[in-house]
């Protein structure tokens, strides 16, 4: 599959922008189908690279070129944060307009740049989504090695996401001197893979990776900020019960995190509930980035008992409610967290979907309906 031939559907905004997004996740394609006719600078060449991190002035002298009030393209503006210094100097000087790429938004903080004062929107771009793949969509495929751009298109998905891991140790991490211990990072990356789509519990990982947990915190916040795991708030309210606080990690492709743990082939059974919660996740996060449809996505699970519901959407003071399950079938357990959330105000809809079953629904009102029907009332609006 060639990625040039999927439309995506992150919409460009009309003025400068920041697009952040995990590499391999076709940033630089979707500019060059958008702004073909910008000025680029693409600080992934290491001969440029070098050249302006020996003299940055050397941007200022190719901005001067452009056209008053045309684009530029600055690609893994990152590498060289203090150019937006200059970037910010034009926009309001020259009226240029800028679209920033980026797989990381962690050196940009620690450098304590000038992020452009709300000059620059922000923007992400996800995975391929169901939406963008259409009938390419595979759900099989989808859950043994993800819908990264890079990897789609690639005669050897499995050897190329195993490539993404080592390259993104190597460029991501050890180049950029994310971490001090790469070799401890490592060790963590794999253990922080098995966590998917559970609750973190940061004491738990320290003694697994045997770092500190201070360490396992910072490591967290790596992958938060190069863009390969999310971490999911629990829902906060004054309920009878408390809510809990601590969020749930996710990985954002299925193909990445079986890589880092180092599980790929054939899908074990063992694995393929997290995966499918896994999916899911990004599904809803991707289409909220894209859409805007909802004001914040979390889980709800009362700190008593082990009842807990996988997704909460919230538009408002009104809710959403969702369950991911994997099995084939529907059976009453299943159904234990949307009955307990069922007294939740403004709660106006409680899904259960499972990877392939047909459309119901129970006594209590609960919607019971394929993955690929989801897709579809997310896509129609209708959810």
């Amino acid at each position: 599959m060639v990625s040039e031939e999927v439309p995506r559907l992150l919409t460009p905004p009309r003025q400068s922008f920041f697009l952040f997004g995990p590499r391999g996740t076709g940033k630089s394609t979707w500019v060059r189908r958008h702004f073909s006719t910008a000025l680029q600078v693409n600080l992934l060449d290491e001969g440029l690279y070098q050249e302006l991190l020996a003299r940055p002035a050397g941007f200022a002298d190719r901005l001067r070129v452009a056209k008053r009030g045309s684009w530029v393209c600055v690609d893994e503006v990152q590498r060289i944060p203090g150019l937006l210094n200059e970037v910010h100097r034009a926009i309001e000087e020259q009226h240029l307009k800028f679209v920033l790429l980026g797989s990381s938004a962690r050196k940009l903080r620690r450098a304590g740049v000038n992020l452009l004062a709300g000059r620059a929107l922000r923007r992400s771009m996800h995975p391929f989504l169901p939406m963008e793949l259409g009938a390419r969509f595979s759900l099989r495929h989808a859950l043994e090695v993800g819908t990264l751009p890079i990897v789609l298109a690639s005669e050897s998905p499995e050897q190329t996401l195993q490539a993404y891991v080592q390259s993104y140790l190597k460029e991501e991490i050890q180049a950029e001197a994310l971490v001090r211990n790469l070799g401890g990072f490592a060790r963590f990356l794999q253990i922080a893979a098995v966590m998917h789509g559970q609750v973190v519990n940061a004491a738990g990982l320290a003694r697994d990776a045997g770092v500190s947990r201070t360490t396992v915190n910072d490591y967290l916040d790596v992958l938060d900020d190069t863009l390969l795991t999310f971490r999911l708030p629990g829902y906060e309210a004054r309920l009878r019960i408390r809510e809990r606080k601590h969020p749930r990690l996710y990985w954002v492709d299925p193909g990445v995190v079986r890589a880092a743990k180092q599980q790929l082939g054939p899908v074990a059974i063992e694995e393929r509930g997290a995966l499918f919660e896994g999916l899911v996740a990004t599904l809803l996060r991707g289409w909220n980035d894209y859409r805007g449809l909802y004001d914040s996505i979390s889980y709800w699970a009362p700190t008593e008992g082990r009842l807990e519901v996988d997704f909460l959407l919230q538009r408002g003071k009104r809710f959403i409610a969702i369950e991911v399950k994997s099995g084939k079938a529907l059976r009453s357990d299943d159904l234990a967290g949307l009955k307990a959330i069922e007294s939740l105000a403004g709660l106006e809809r409680r899904l259960i979907v499972y990877p392939e079953i047909g459309t119901m629904k129970t006594q209590q009102g609960i919607e019971v309906l394929s993955f690929e029907k989801l897709v579809d009332l997310l896509e129609t609006q209708s959810l």
